[in-house]
């Protein structure tokens, strides 16, 4: 479905007076996503794991390789084609207060890609609205608050509506849950496994937490200066990575766990979609 192939990207570091050098962010990466797989990009700060999922959005244009999406080039300039490809390719950042208008209501907030890409009448708009909120785990009179008046979990739950209102068949997670407290996290990625699940979305989830990936992810591609380090197609040989900073990450991982247990608490990796 998604295909990274030898993908390169640089930048211009500048100086006062001249360009210092040239930051090679991402690096000859290749990569294959199939549909209804939780592929996870992990790195360390500086890796090249953000600049990556840039390239997938077409927020930034590779300087060399290509990335298609079901034969679609990311970077096409064809409106038909681009537009299809908004519909198809959504994301739920990091940061959900930065992420919304504190002007608009959250009713309005899932609407907006809804607009652009599916003809609905008022009345059918009205209907998904509520229908995908009671989905994410809200209550349908959510539709009528502003983003001030919900918590940091809820409104990262309504970006989550706003990402599948369109059923899109991939979804770029960025650092999605790194802002929410680990029980927060924890029902949040539960959340997006169900969906998962239901709908078989693919997931580009971009984290540098290995504990998280371990529960959540089916595969996982380590990151280091702009290149894949490491790649591990069954999550559960995480453990046996060897590159240094895959060791590291493992580590630093945090425990979102329960005292006795190796998995949160309703949190069951057998209900995983793989």
């Amino acid at each position: 479905m998604l295909m990274i192939q030898h993908v390169s990207k640089c930048y211009q570091q500048k100086g006062w007076f001249r360009i210092k050098e040239r930051i090679q962010a991402v690096k000859n990466v290749t990569l294959t996503l199939r549909q209804g797989v939780c592929l996870a990009i992990v790195g360390e700060s500086g890796s090249g794991k953000t600049t990556l999922g840039k390239l997938v959005l077409g927020i930034e244009q590779p300087d060399c390789g290509a990335i298609l999406f079901d034969n679609l080039n990311v970077c096409t300039t064809v409106k038909a084609s681009k537009k299809l490809l908004q519909k198809n390719i959504q994301v739920v950042f990091q940061d959900c207060q930065s992420a919304v208008n504190p002007k608009m209501k959250i009713k309005d907030i899932i609407a907006e890609p809804m607009e652009l890409h599916l003809s609905l009448s008022k009345a059918e708009r009205v209907k998904k609205i509520e229908q995908l909120l009671v989905q994410v785990g809200l209550a349908s009179s959510d539709a009528y608050k502003y983003p001030h008046q919900l918590s940091g979990g809820q409104l990262q739950r309504v970006t989550i509506a706003r990402a599948i209102a369109t059923e899109p068949k991939l979804i770029v997670l960025d650092e999605s849950i790194n802002s929410l407290d680990l029980l927060v996290q924890i029902s949040i990625l539960k959340l997006l496994k169900q969906l998962q699940r239901e709908k078989g979305f693919s997931y580009f989830f971009i984290t540098h937490d290995l504990h998280a990936v371990q529960l959540f992810a089916d595969e996982v591609a380590v990151m280091d200066k702009g290149e894949i380090v490491e790649y591990v197609s069954d999550i559960t040989q995480i453990h046996n990575m060897t590159h240094p900073v895959s060791r590291r990450l493992l580590a630093a991982r945090l425990p979102i766990t329960c005292k006795h247990s190796s998995q949160p608490q309703g949190f069951d990796r057998e209900e995983h979609v793989s």
